[in-house]
């Protein structure tokens, strides 16, 4: 596997180090409140869309931890707050 110039999946190293480079940028400069509000369900019916998504997403997972713990959730709130 050394002198592989080109290497993909779990042992692409530089892309993971890439990864983590980025998201520290991001995390340093972006207002991540701001993101977590603009991601928010603007409506029941979007927290809903969104809810049933992620129950689905987690009926694929095998033996994941959080399978089955989501309807348990509470549902999120629709936000009323303006977005930019």
């Amino acid at each position: 596997m050394s002198g592989k110039k080109n290497v993909y999946g779990e042992g692409n190293y530089e892309a993971t180090r890439q990864y983590n480079e980025s998201t520290k940028q991001f995390l340093k400069k972006a207002d991540v409140e701001q993101a977590a509000r603009d991601a928010a369900p603007r409506s029941p019916a979007e927290a809903k869309e969104m809810l049933d998504a992620e129950q689905e997403g987690l009926r694929h997972a095998k033996d994941h931890p959080a399978a089955g713990k989501v309807a348990a959730k509470k549902q999120p709130k629709a936000t009323a707050a303006k977005r930019n």
